[in-house]
């Protein structure tokens, strides 16, 4: 083994260190990244020479985590690690959108990168470690890349930035985003935040460049010390420039004035299509695939620089927009009469029917993954049918881009939502898109906020969604920053910045870049714009609803939370659940119970009021305390020689000794009291093992002494 190894600080004395030549040795290249007790292994493997027909770059990234990493054994009924999580999802993306502009364009071999979690720290995030770690194993590959790249979570806590924070610190940060890039320029933003300022987020990804800059350098130490330096040599691309020259020549001034025409997606969509078959007829019927493969390659260059150009030019875009105007925006809420909540948001050709659902904690998600796991109370999913776009798409369940998409809208409205004493249920929004031209997750968001506030969800404050875009000339210097993009001006555009927030500030964001060299003044200005279309969009919402219902509707159901002391848990679930059970089946409410600290926290939930005033009465009883001195309806549970044993409460019995069932003197229980029998006692005491003494007589006039008889009868 040839085992070389390179560490770094943090700056505050935690050690990262990059170990390769030990472990994998058969892929392009492999790493190990540990800090603390958390490893990363990460491989990657790219295939020699590229398939017919490619034109992109076949990239997949995968993150799993071990659940021995954890010392876990997986759940189910398998045993074992099945397909990736939502988290694991969502880390996979980070990295793939971190590293896939950092690929030679021309490059496209079948490329797979994995990264396992092999060990776990339980204060270690180990999110931010996945682009270090997959960026180091292609560094020490011979695969061509435009790298190095990292990734870091800046967080700030007590009011200072924190690089890769504990978990424990996490708690505390008012903003937690996770930032990757290279060492000139930032290629990936995403994360969250407390209404913070465009300035103060600027800050945080300046902060968190500076530690990508070493984490960058210690790659290219460690690919200096392994001898990967020089890269692999390739050609996976035929090139005419003969044919390129003729593709631009007859179609150009066409594309631009089809662009400049102001129509319809599907309208514009038709005609750039007829162009190109146009073209291609005029090359003849015996074309053969490669000259067929290369003019709709040309053509699809002709499109972006020509849409690009319109941008640049002449300041128009596809529908006739200029760069900070935003489509046409009209809303509705309550359009579901069932639903609990719901919104309909259409902004120009994008649209989002979306739906609140409140339902108890017998509803909320189990998270059981190796390093996360818990119980979830907001769910936000995201559907995309491949009607929204008129396409015919397989519905297979929610794909990497759905899991992405309705990621950023949780994070984005889980800032707004009321405490737990505020709101007891577990939230279900579902976002349903039914047409799509770009933005559709900042659709999500608006309908999203509609859904709550028409569902009576108590929010802290309306949230919208606006997505920006930008087009640059690297040779001229000119640039444009588009608010609202489109779907093609997403494809053929040099960002995607998805920017959330309030009146006060921003709760979320991602940013995704395809070029190099965006300027932090470009950023800024770009944070800038997204503010004031993000406050014309909630301007727009406040027409349809600019605050939540003062009630939840109707047919929604209602819960109530009850705080009892820790001693009557076991009395309220009963033996194996028999009382729980029971209460459940007589008053139709759905009732659970959690320990929380020196509490028990009841729930109860139900549809209609009786049933919840049923459940409240039964379990006040059972959680109520005696009282010395007070009277009691009680009734007779058991018979004994002493006396008997009376029940005052649910579940609550005293003993009523022989001596205090009357003022008369009874030698025997026999015929006294049976089973059963309702008595009124009063509660004399309760020692220091919580045994309650009863009395009957202390109820019961007390019946002249003998010695009182009148003094006239006496006998002299």
């Amino acid at each position: 083994m040839n085992v070389i190894k390179k560490s770094f600080d943090l700056g505050d004395g935690r050690i990262i260190e990059i170990e390769t030549g030990k472990l994998a040795k058969q892929a392009d290249g492999s790493v190990v990244v540990k800090m603390g007790d958390t490893m990363l292994l990460a491989t990657v493997v790219s295939t020699v020479g590229a398939k017919s027909g490619v034109d992109f770059l076949p990239l997949s990234v995968d993150y799993q985590e071990k659940y021995a990493a954890a010392g876990r054994i997986p759940g189910g009924f398998l045993r074992r690690e099945a397909r990736l999580s939502d988290y694991e999802v969502l880390i996979s993306r980070l990295v793939d959108r971190a590293l896939r502009p950092m690929f030679p364009e021309d490059y496209h071999s079948d490329t797979q990168v994995m990264i396992s979690l092999i060990s776990s720290d339980k204060n270690i995030m180990p999110d931010c470690l996945a682009g270090l770690a997959a960026s180091a194993a292609i560094a020490v590959s011979d695969i061509p890349f435009n790298g190095p790249i990292s990734e870091v979570r800046v967080a700030r806590i007590d009011g200072k930035f924190v690089i890769n924070p504990y978990v424990s610190d996490l708690e505390r940060a008012d903003m937690e985003f996770l930032v990757a890039g290279t060492e000139r320029d930032i290629v990936m933003v995403e994360g969250e935040c407390d209404e913070i300022s465009e300035t103060e987020m600027v800050e945080a990804i300046e902060f968190a460049h500076k530690a990508i800059v070493i984490q960058v350098q210690a790659q290219k130490e460690l690919a200096e010390l392994v001898g990967k330096t020089v890269k692999r040599s390739y050609s996976h691309e035929s090139n005419n420039p003969e044919l390129k020259a003729q593709v631009y020549a007859a179609t150009y001034d066409k594309v631009y004035a089809i662009a400049k025409s102001n129509t319809g997606k599907s309208e514009r969509g038709n005609a750039f299509g007829a162009v190109l078959m146009d073209f291609i007829a005029t090359l003849g019927e015996d074309i053969d695939d490669v000259t067929g493969f290369l003019s709709k390659k040309y053509f699809h260059d002709v499109q972006y620089d020509a849409i690009r150009n319109l941008v640049l030019d002449e300041g128009i875009r596809l529908d006739g927009r200029d760069a900070r105007t935003v489509r046409p925006i009209w809303s509705e809420v309550g359009y579901l009469p069932t639903a609990h909540g719901s919104a309909v948001f259409t902004r120009g050709e994008t649209q989002s029917l979306t739906s609140v659902t409140l339902g108890s904690k017998d509803d909320e998600q189990m998270i059981d993954g190796a390093f996360i796991n818990g119980y979830n109370k907001f769910l936000l999913h995201y559907n995309f049918p491949g009607f929204s776009t008129g396409e015919v798409r397989p519905n297979r369940g929610a794909g990497r881009r759905e899991i992405g998409h309705g990621n950023l809208a949780m994070r984005s409205l889980k800032k707004v939502l009321p405490g737990l004493e505020e709101n007891p249920y577990t939230i279900r929004i579902v976002s349903d898109i039914l047409e799509s031209n770009g933005s559709s997750s900042m659709a999500t968001v608006c309908a999203g906020t509609l859904a709550l506030m028409d569902a009576g969800i108590k929010i802290k404050a309306p949230v919208s969604g606006i997505a920006m875009g930008l087009i640059t000339d690297e040779k001229t210097g000119k640039y444009a920053i588009l608010s609202d993009i489109l779907g093609d001006e997403d494809h053929l555009g040099d960002m995607d910045f998805k920017v959330t927030g309030t009146e006060k500030g921003i709760v979320a964001c991602q940013m995704d870049l395809k070029i190099n060299g965006l300027k932090w003044e470009v950023l800024t200005n770009a944070l800038i714009q997204a503010k004031e279309a993000r406050l014309h969009i909630l301007n727009e919402m406040k027409k349809t609803m600019s605050a939540p219902r003062e009630d939840y509707k109707d047919h929604a159901p209602r819960i109530v939370s009850l705080s009892i002391d820790k001693e009557f848990i076991g009395a309220v679930i009963g033996p194996g659940g028999k009382i729980i059970q029971e209460m459940q089946r007589e008053t139709g409410a759905s009732i659970s119970i959690e320990e929380v600290g020196n509490k028990g926290i009841v729930e109860i939930f139900a549809d209609n009021k009786a049933a919840i005033d049923a459940a409240v009465s039964r379990i006040n009883a059972i959680a109520a305390k005696p009282d010395i001195g007070a009277t009691y309806d009680g009734k007779v549970k058991s018979i004994m020689p002493f006396g008997a044993f009376v029940e005052i409460m649910p579940g609550k019995d005293g003993l009523l000794h022989i001596s205090e069932i009357a003022w008369e003197r009874l030698e025997t229980m026999d015929g006294v009291l049976k089973e059963g029998d309702k008595i009124q006692v009063k509660l004399l005491d309760i020692d220091k093992q919580g045994k309650m003494k009863l009395s009957r007589k202390a109820l019961l006039p007390r019946p002249p002494r003998p010695d009182s008889v009148s003094t006239e009868n006496k006998t002299v």
